[in-house]
């Protein structure tokens, strides 16, 4: 078996495009004007033109295929007792080299953007620990307002009425609302969908993901769905360009906040919540503590089954995958791995400070 031409020439470009992105990751104006404003919205666009009106996930369905070609060829390669090795591992990089070239193409330069903190000129700086607990007690006497709006009663967990479906279409609403104020948050175009693989997801303790081949989001349709309307949002926060976790979490919370639906409004809320109340517990315990005695006991019970749901999933293999994820997020710009989702309480601040100044 001879090397192609053709395969050497895909593997051979594979380690120059490594080189080129992480030299383009040190020019994000760059990337800013020239690729996440100007040539990724177009091809985020077509991506979600071509697959969008598809009622099933493509997505799901090419990374299985993906799956299901790598495993085959290490069985080939195995039964052959590594017969023709060379052309092989040769022809199997020039494939990498590709799905390398498309990923980056597609979507992935957005992880070396202009930081949206940045963009929307924050002047971000390390916040106090005063800042911190003032956000968090004003998010959490919203998130009661919520909670009692939605349940006359503070002890009751809110129980969100609406399908799957009707949620992704209700998430297209939060972003035409956010367009005013957040221009830059544009959405058309949905192509938001649940998952073919919710369950296994569901083990590996994700919610949700974006696939930059196709342009999809993808939800796991399994979750809670009290935040369920975030999640959404947050997957579509990827779609228009937002890579990093913590601003498309930022992103998501702001889509949801927007909404008209209260639903969407106590999610936005209680992911906020979330985020901020654990930063809070790594800063003063005793704050902590007394911030958990003003929520509601309906919210309490929220966050408790929402626990006990992903506790319930719990395996051996779960670590692993998330250290596998920890490393690309490494790979990608984002230095402290998975801890970078928590740096969204840096924006969430940042965003109440530009509302009030009393945040200050």
């Amino acid at each position: 078996m001879k090397i192609k031409k053709k395969h050497l020439l895909f593997t051979f470009l594979l380690p120059v495009q490594v080189v080129l992105v992480q030299i383009s990751g040190q020019y994000p104006a760059f990337i800013e004007h020239y690729y996440s404003n100007g040539i990724y919205p177009i091809i985020s666009r077509l991506l979600r033109f071509l697959f969008g009106w598809i009622p099933f996930s493509v997505g799901d369905l090419l990374l299985a295929f993906i799956v299901f070609a790598f495993l085959r060829f290490l069985y080939r390669l195995f039964k052959s007792r590594f017969k023709n090795l060379i052309p092989k591992t040769v022809h199997l990089t020039a494939i990498l080299s590709v799905i390398y070239f498309c990923f980056y193409f597609f979507w992935g330069l957005n992880y070396y953007r202009a930081p949206l903190g940045e963009t929307l000129a924050y002047n971000q700086k390390e916040y106090s620990t005063n800042q911190l607990i003032k956000t968090t007690n004003y998010v959490v006497e919203q998130l009661n307002f919520y909670q009692l709006n939605i349940t006359h009663n503070d002890t009751l967990t809110v129980e969100n009425p609406y399908s799957k479906n009707e949620m992704y279409l209700m998430a297209v609403a939060g972003y035409r609302n956010l367009e005013a104020d957040f221009p830059m948050l544009t959405y058309k175009s949905p192509s938001v969908k649940s998952s073919l693989m919710s369950l296994l997801q569901t083990y590996n303790g994700t919610s949700g993901y974006f696939n930059p081949l196709t342009g999809e989001a993808q939800v796991n349709d399994r979750i809670p769905k009290t935040g369920y309307p975030t999640t959404t949002c947050h997957e579509m926060a990827h779609q228009i360009g937002y890579a990093a976790e913590n601003e498309a979490n930022f992103v998501g919370f702001l889509a949801a906040n927007y909404n008209d639906d209260v639903y969407f409004k106590y999610a936005s809320y209680r992911m906020a919540f979330a985020y901020l109340i654990g930063e809070v517990r790594k800063r003063d315990r005793q704050a902590y503590t007394e911030i958990w005695k003003k929520a509601h006991k309906g919210i309490l019970k929220d966050f408790k089954n929402s626990a006990t749901f992903w506790q319930s999933y719990k395996n051996p293999f779960e670590p692993l995958v998330k250290k596998g994820y920890n490393a690309y997020l490494k790979a990608n710009k984002q230095d402290k791995g998975t801890a970078s989702y928590s740096y969204v309480v840096d924006l969430l601040i940042s965003y109440f400070k530009a509302q009030d100044n009393s945040f200050s």
